[in-house]
């Protein structure tokens, strides 16, 4: 009867000692989420402010200019359930700009152009880093949160199910090849 009751005993320390293993996990990727959103919002905000500021130094022409300074405010701008869409805008219009040879050299050749290229090729190239490091660890915790312990024990508490920041980040080929 004794040994039993140990052997019980230890099966309920061991089970727990899991079970708040695996919350205790479950919360470190919960954080590493928060994380990895503040590092992907705060690259987003800075390419999309260098793209307001070269759209407003002069250096482009006119027309670039207004396509470039209203993707990047749309960007800015956007609610939450519209970022993604915005920010795959101006994705879209930094290659439509970029994506000519000739725009490129007329913005190297003013002046303050090539510092202005060079920080904006900086914030272009750190998006889609950050944006794939908030969506492993997304991708991490829809794993944990999938197994039948942790659902069936509510070991996510209200933590909200967490989502993937989907957007196309694809740099213009003109800025991604740069050199750092």
């Amino acid at each position: 009867m004794t040994e039993t009751l140990i052997w019980t005993v230890v099966a309920l320390i061991v089970i727990g000692v899991y079970l708040s293993w695996t919350a205790g996990r479950l919360d470190r990727l919960h954080s590493r989420i928060d994380a990895a959103r503040a590092a992907l919002d705060a690259q987003l905000l800075r390419r999309a402010s260098v793209t307001q500021e070269l759209a407003t130094s002069g250096v482009l022409d006119p027309a670039a200019s207004i396509v470039l300074y209203e993707a990047a405010h749309a960007a800015r701008q956007a609610e939450e359930d519209q970022r993604e869409v915005a920010e795959s805008e101006l994705s879209q219009a930094l290659r439509a700009v970029f994506g000519e040879p000739e725009q490129m050299e007329l913005v190297r050749e003013a002046p303050g152009g090539e510092e202005a290229v060079g920080e904006l090729a900086q914030a272009v190239r750190r998006v889609p880093m950050a944006r794939r490091f908030h969506n492993d660890a997304v991708r991490a915790a829809r794993a944990l949160r999938r197994h039948r312990t942790v659902r069936w024990l509510r070991l996510a508490g209200h933590a909200p199910f967490p989502l993937a920041f989907e957007m196309d980040d694809e740099p213009p080929v003109a800025l991604a090849d740069r050199p750092a």
